[in-house]
């Protein structure tokens, strides 16, 4: 009642005062408004212009929001109650933006994270932790110095932004190659452990006493508290919010009732820890942590959020962060203030930088990328400027301090495109300039091959394959007989280097006496019907987890054009096929995805049991031809092996069968034919055919066979019909385009780097007495200006 007798009074004795005051905060609401919209119109323009430089959009907005926060006649009219405003502003949209943030981040993360993104995270994190606790201390730049604020300092360094590095890395457009899906997953997971950390530690320390210890029982209600938050996000929410989806369906309108309802819901989840002053941040982040992604309101609650933030929340934080922390209070002519933001950027750049090289090493990876991981990974974002702001507030660093954070931060983001840059550059120089597949080769020409084996145990099908591959006499072939060996600490003790360092001696006995028995066997072979093989030794000796890149490396350096691996796996008595060493499978996938030509896998079952030379009875030998690139280099190897008289060499080509009109697979298959893609891989299919038919069927060199079929199924039913008339076949692992005549195969495969048609043919239930020869094309890829987004470097 006093306040409305206040009112009265005071528009008795101001007439008109009321409305005068209406109209001014009206106006001062629209002048807001305007510097608002100027802000927001700043930001696009700017970021228009730094788009060129690869500059994300947070750099846009930082320089704006700084830039207008610390002009003198804006700062002017930056009143206590503007401030306020903002303040109120701002903590609302961190508490929204931290909800979205744990509600995007699944929460089985720690389950089912890879072990390469764990490691690298955890590395590259506990060793900036260490480096930062160590450090900070001696800076002084903790006002209070208590050992709880530097940890949780430490933990800031320590940190990664994973919404700001996952845009960075997606609009510089690496996020498909195997650096940019490792750098994503490692910083979703050391994002998650730094804000986990940091929620904990809330629990416990009181950031608005100086980061005082709570008492027992503060934290035994907030611990409680937190724990019936985490419970009912995960428990009751999912009953809550599928009660909603299902009564409102995706495509109809969402009722607002209901829409209410989940929004009152999720504010309550989110506003239980603050009952005990727990940090209304944190308490959002745990809120969206704990609750399910799935559902319609979920992703509403994400789709509007983000726009929300990216419309308004993001210009307006960066002026919040300008009015907080002027640029003015940093004290610029002092050394100790250069001395204090370089050793913070230094601390979390090493730190990063150290754990992933180490951490790198002990996974195989090139030291160059495993520094890039580092410096990506030293990316920070909007939080962690909060928390600067918040520790400046409560008095916790100096303004000086914050600052530094503040330009430590924007500077750890401005710089990632470089790094980004200088990765793809590598990728640029590891990529091929040249197609090094037998396509593209004159058969006319001699042929280089790497041809690799385990032991003797693979030599007499080597010796074989060498014969065969060599054709005619001339122009033979130049084969480059690799010994894969892994590298154990017994016969690292035995290794003598020789010419300081610059070769080396293997002097295991085992080693030792398998290499002789090859030199002898394969000494015998050149003596006796060698003419036109050309063989050399050498030798790759390495862990298994490096094996792949020494052998697409011998390649590269050998100028190869094909790579035949054996197959992990050997056959015993009964002939079935028995794993020698999984590791050995691992590797052969590795170099399918990175070697410099093409690749061939050979599944020995009966080729090294028999002598084959050109006075011998031809085996039969069979090139299975559907179509795509990896069956063209199939049929340009298998012109090769026709060239030979102890080989009878088949053509079998499968063809879609689409007489019958009325069949569902002839109008699927007809829609297929009709793209652009299936198109142009006709046309190529068709063009070497054609070249290799004239070269070879029509003069009676090969015989040929058709087979019309209507789907895989018919493709399965018809290569078990070819399994004792042949006994070495030669296909394609994959690189079809819309094949009808393969689809679905891939979803029973047990060696997928075998391809559906060469696993077939390798089952246990084919014949035991078929080799087969399976031949993936090597391509350049396009795009990124000579590498492919989906490049490998790793």
């Amino acid at each position: 009642m006093e306040f409305l007798n206040t009112n009265n009074n005071s528009s008795t004795s101001v007439p008109g005062g009321n409305c005068s005051d209406a109209v001014t905060q009206v106006a001062n609401i629209a002048i807001h408004m305007v510097g608002f919209m100027i802000t927001v119109f700043l930001c696009n323009c700017l970021h228009l212009l730094l788009r060129r430089f690869s500059q994300p959009r947070i750099i846009s907005e930082s320089i704006v929001g700084l830039t207008m926060s610390n002009i003198p006649f804006v700062r002017k009219h930056i009143g206590e109650e503007i401030n306020s405003t903002l303040n109120y502003l701002v903590d609302f949209g961190m508490v929204c933006h931290m909800f979205v943030v744990g509600l995007e981040i699944d929460p089985n993360i720690f389950i089912h994270i890879p072990l390469h993104e764990a490691k690298i995270s955890t590395s590259s994190f506990l060793t900036t932790l260490v480096l930062a606790f160590g450090i900070i201390p001696f800076l002084n730049i903790t006002q209070n110095g208590t050992i709880a604020f530097t940890f949780v300092l430490s933990i800031v360094i320590s940190g990664t932004n994973s919404p700001v590095l996952t845009r960075i890395i997606t609009d510089l457009k690496i996020g498909k190659s195997d650096i940019g899906k490792l750098v994503v997953g490692a910083g979703i997971h050391s994002d998650v452990v730094f804000t986990l950390i940091i929620s904990i530690g809330f629990i416990f320390f009181d950031n608005s006493k100086s980061f005082g210890a709570q008492t027992s029982k503060k934290i035994a209600q907030v611990s409680i508290t937190l724990v019936v938050q985490y419970v009912a996000g995960k428990k009751l929410t999912p009953y809550v919010m599928n009660w909603v989806n299902g009564q409102n369906p995706e495509g109809k309108p969402m009722k607002g009732s209901h829409l209410v309802l989940s929004i009152a819901y999720v504010i309550i989840l989110c506003s239980l820890p603050n009952y005990f002053n727990y940090d209304k941040v944190l308490g959002a982040f745990m809120a969206g942590f704990s609750m399910p992604r799935e559902g319609r309101i979920s992703k509403l609650m994400v789709n509007k959020g983000n726009y929300f933030f990216s419309a308004i929340f993001y210009p307006l934080f960066f002026l919040y962060v300008g009015t907080q922390l002027p640029i003015s209070q940093f004290e610029a002519g002092k050394i100790r203030s250069w001395v204090i933001m370089l050793s913070l950027y230094l601390i979390g750049i090493v730190g990063k930088i150290t754990g992933s090289v180490i951490c790198g090493v002990m996974m195989g990876f090139h030291w160059p990328e495993s520094m890039a991981i580092g410096m990506l990974l030293n990316t920070k974002g909007r939080f962690q400027l909060y928390l600067a702001a918040a520790a400046s507030e409560h008095k916790l660093v100096s303004p000086t301090t914050a600052i530094s954070i503040v330009i430590v931060v924007l500077i750890s983001i401005a710089l990632k495109p470089l790094v980004v840059a200088k990765v793809i550059t590598r990728a640029r120089k590891r990529a091929p300039i040249q197609r090094r597949a037998l396509q593209w080769q004159n058969v006319t020409s001699e042929l280089s091959i790497l041809l690799c084996i385990h032991g003797p145990q693979n030599i007499l099908s080597a010796i074989n394959l060498m014969e065969i591959s060599r054709g005619s006499l001339e122009p033979g072939i130049m084969v480059y007989l690799t010994e894969m060996i892994e590298l154990t600490d017994k016969i690292a003790e035995s290794l003598t280097y020789n010419g300081g360092g610059s070769s080396v001696t293997v002097t295991d006995p085992v080693v030792v006496e398998s290499r002789e028995r090859t030199s002898t066997m394969v000494q015998e072979y050149l003596d006796t019907a060698g003419k036109g093989v050309s063989v050399q030794r050498r030798l790759a000796l390495s862990y298994f987890n490096t094996l792949h890149q020494d052998v697409a490396i011998l390649a590269e350096d050998l100028s190869v054009s094909l790579i035949i691996l054996p197959f992990h796996k050997l056959q015993d008595m009964d002939g079935k096929l028995v794993t020698e060493n999984s590791s050995f499978r691992h590797v052969n996938r590795k170099i399918l995805r990175q070697a410099p030509c093409s690749v061939g896998i050979l599944v020995d079952r009966g080729l090294g049991t028999t002598v084959i030379t050109r006075k011998s009875d031809p085996i039969n030998a069979a090139v299975i031809f559907i179509g795509g690139k990896d069956d063209r280099e199939a049929l340009m190897f298998a012109g090769r092996l026709a060239r030979h008289p102890g080989v009878k060499l088949t053509v079998i080509r499968f063809l879609l069968d689409i007489g019958d009109e009325d069949s569902v697979s002839t109008r699927i298959s007809k829609g297929k034919i009709n793209t652009s893609a299936h198109q142009e891989e006709m046309k190529l299919d068709d063009e070497c055919f054609t070249e290799f038919y004239d070269a070879y069927v029509a003069g009676g060199m090969v015989a040929y066979l058709e087979k019309y079929l209507v789907n895989s199924g018919q493709t399965f039913s018809t290569l078990t019909t070819l399994e004792s008339q042949y006994s070495l076949f030669i296909v394609g692992r994959d690189g079809r385009v819309n094949s009808v005549l393969t689809v679905g195969m891939n979803d029973w495969e047990q060696c997928p780097e075998l391809g559906p048609i060469g696993d077939i043919l390798s089952g246990s239930e084919f014949s035991t007495t078929a080799s087969v020869l399976i031949i993936q094309q090597h391509s350049l890829k396009g795009g990124l200006d000579g590498i492919h987004d989906e490049f490998s470097i790793m």
